[in-house]
């Protein structure tokens, strides 16, 4: 059921067309990066933006915070809506919960589905940044050594660590919202409603963090911690913002993954 599931992830367009999309923006800033040359000089633009320019391998972090605002939880929302209430939409549901396998191993192809294109899209995005990077933004005189956010510079191998650990959150990160997306796909047939539903909990979450009156809810919103990410470039790292990200995605998956078990196991499937 997983292999089957994997296989109907990789033949359908969509997956290819979003990942390609996250991957083109990050390249066609590059692009202006790399012909404009902003900030290059001394003391202009902001010390991380400068490391980029002066060393293209860090482009990668750079195309992870252009797609993780948007583009790249639209993209999970979509994948993760589309799980059981894309399979409703067209007919197929039915005959999907009436093989031997049950509904719990169907849910849980659906998740290891979900979670690959997670993965994918994001160490897509990191490829293709560091590709996009080297060639059009090249190492200069010194360019092993890399500014941190903090000031303290990073060895090349230090930075291509911190790279990887960011993967990693953000991956995380987004699984809680492909849980979000896939709890509500269990909820409607409608997979643009189960779509539009986790994008609008997910746009509700960031206006309530730049609320100061949501204060007192503000540590348990599911994007309060998405740019923690950003601490794995600090020397040392702050460790504090990044644990407590992990903790609460890790409460969202668990939590919307068995609402998801709860509801499909007992959801009157008629179509």
């Amino acid at each position: 059921m997983i292999l089957v599931e994997l296989e109907k992830l990789a033949r359908r367009p969509r997956t290819w067309v979003s990942v390609g999309l996250l991957c083109l923006l990050p390249a066609a800033v590059a692009v202006l990066l790399a012909t404009t040359r902003v900030g290059t000089a001394a003391g202009e633009g902001p010390a991380f933006l400068s490391a980029v320019l002066a060393n293209g391998s860090l482009f990668p972090a750079a195309a992870l915070a252009i797609v993780l605002p948007l583009f790249l939880p639209v993209a999970v929302a979509v994948v993760g809506g589309d799980s059981v209430a894309g399979e409703a939409s067209v007919g197929m549901l039915r005959y999907l919960v009436a093989r031997p396998v049950g509904r719990t191993r169907l849910l849980v192809a659906k998740l290891v589905a979900l979670t690959a294109f997670v993965v994918a899209a994001v160490v897509a995005v990191v490829v293709s940044g560091y590709l996009v990077g080297v060639l059009l933004l090249p190492t200069g005189p010194g360019g092993d050594v890399v500014t941190s956010v903090s000031g303290p510079a990073l060895s090349g191998g230090q930075v291509a660590l911190r790279i990887c650990a960011a993967t990693g959150y953000i991956a995380l990160s987004m699984l809680g919202v492909g849980t979000i997306a896939l709890f509500l796909s269990t909820v409607t047939d409608s997979a643009l409603g189960a779509t539009l539903g986790a994008i609008a909990a997910l746009v509700a979450s960031q206006l309530f963090v730049a609320l100061d009156a949501a204060s007192a809810i503000r540590p348990y919103l599911p994007t309060r911690y998405w740019l923690a990410w950003i601490d794995f470039f600090r020397e040392p790292i702050l460790w504090r913002d990044i644990e407590r990200g992990l903790g609460i995605q890790a409460v969202y998956v668990a939590v919307f993954l068995g609402l998801a078990w709860a509801n499909f196991a007992t959801k009157d499937v008629t179509t």
